[in-house]
Parts: structure tokens; sequence; C-alpha cells
């Protein structure tokens, strides 16, 4: 035990030591529709010293879509990766749509300015947890939401979403009346749109006992559907033993996923 607690303490310190290496600019606007908009649409954005034609991910918070807020976990910001941390409007103040919407606005604007800090726009990841994996599966999947920003969103390199919902998001159905036990897969669900020819897809979920409401299930549906549609780049893990919060081994994974795309 106490080997394994030194262990743990060397990686804690590496990453904080890495983390170190990183300088931060903080709330920058990406929308200002309104009050609301300029208070909640921004951005930070961490990048290093030297760093030029950089792998990017983008990062979404999680929090039912009612909550939370932007962060950059210290765990991706290490490799040469230039991090974004992306904060966004909630229900009820604006539709779950709006907030899609918003995760679109946000990875536009990674596009068009993330050469300014070291980052190349051809080597983007998007990637977040629960709600954040929903929002990035949403707008990987269904062109139109950065089509409307006169983009592309299968130039980025993979999406990578943790634990994301994969039917229509449980907020969703809650504003209409649903019980959340209750799926329903309609425009609103990442599975709805599922195709052969999205980016690569890399599927993270907690232990199927221990997750929430059936999430590992959704994430194997959508794993089984775009194998079935052809898509050629698509990989799903289960980490046994943890729960809906179960970020903490799927950082490392999320950062392989990079270095591996990256070399190809």
């Amino acid at each position: 035990m106490r080997r394994l607690l030194m262990v743990l303490l060397f990686a804690l310190a590496t990453l904080g030591a890495m983390a170190a290496n990183y300088k931060v600019e903080r709330d920058i606007l990406y929308r200002a529709d309104d009050d609301y908009a300029r208070k909640m649409c921004r951005i930070d954005v961490a990048t290093f010293k030297g760093a030029k034609d950089a792998p990017v991910v983008v990062w979404f918070h999680g929090g039912g879509l009612t909550g939370g807020g932007k962060h950059i976990p210290h765990e991706i910001m290490r490799d040469g990766v230039v991090c974004v941390g992306v904060g966004y409007r909630f229900s009820p103040h604006v539709s779950v749509s709006q907030i899609i919407d918003d995760a679109a606005c946000a990875i536009a604007w990674v596009m068009d300015n993330i050469s300014k800090y070291g980052g190349s726009p051809d080597k983007i990841y998007l990637s977040g947890h629960s709600a954040g994996g929903y929002l990035v599966s949403m707008v990987g999947l269904e062109k139109s939401r950065l089509q409307r920003y006169g983009k592309d969103v299968d130039c980025v390199k993979g999406i990578i979403p943790f634990s994301g919902q994969m039917i229509t998001h449980f907020e969703e159905r809650r504003v209409r009346g649903m019980s959340d036990k209750l799926p329903l897969v309609d425009a609103m669900a990442p599975l709805y749109h599922v195709r052969g020819d999205a980016a690569p897809i890399l599927l993270l979920t907690g232990d199927r006992e221990r997750e929430m409401l059936g999430r590992y299930e959704e994430n194997a549906y959508m794993y089984r559907m775009l194998r079935l549609v052809g898509h050629k780049d698509v990989t799903l893990y289960e980490f046994d033993g943890y729960g809906h919060d179960m970020c903490l081994p799927g950082y490392p994974m999320l950062m392989r996923f990079v270095r591996e795309h990256e070399q190809r």
C-alpha cells in the first residue's frame, strides 16, 4: 500500500510539473449575443512556450447541461498539446439545442484562432465529460451544427466523449416532461446522426454496473451502430470499478489516442 501511494504521489507531482509549464489565457469571449452569452460563452486556452502547429484538445465540462464550469484538466496539459476549456450557457436559460450551438460556435472559434496560441487548426480533438461528451458527440456527428459557421466537422482529428449521453439528453427529455429513465432517440440524440464517415471516435465509459442510467449500454450501442454503418476507426473502453466519474482512467486513454493519431 505504501509503495502504491508513493507511485500515485509521484505521478501527481509529475503531472503538476507538466501543467506548470503551461500558460493559461482565461475568459476569452467567443460569442456575445446577449448579456447571458457574454457571461457564459468564454474559453480558456492553455499553451506552452515554443508551441507551434501543436495538437489541440478542446474540453467541454459536465454538469447535466444545467451547471458546472469551464476548466482544463491538468492531466491533459502535457505531451505538447494545446488545451482549450469551454464554457457554455445552461438550461433552462436557453434550450438544449442552443447549448449545442454554443459548442459548435466555440469549436469554430478554435478553428479560426488557435494558431495564435501555437495550436494547429488541422489537429483538433473534441472531448468532454458527461454533458460535455454529449455536446462533442452531437457537433461531431450532426454536420449541420458546424456548417452554420462555415466549417466542416469532419476536419477534426478525433471525437472522444467521456461517459457521454448517446440518446436524447435527459435534460431535453425533462423539458419535454419525460422521465430520465424513459429512453428516446430523435434528432437531439447523437445516435440519430450516426454515420460511417465521421472523424475517428473513442468512446469511454465507467463500469456498466456503476454508471449513470445505462450510460455504458448507450455507448455500446453507438459503437455497434457506427461499425454497422462502416466507420473504420471507433473504439469503446469500459473502466471496471469506476462509475460515472470515470475521468481519471480516461485521461491517459485520451492522450494516447492523440499521440497515436498524430503518428499516422
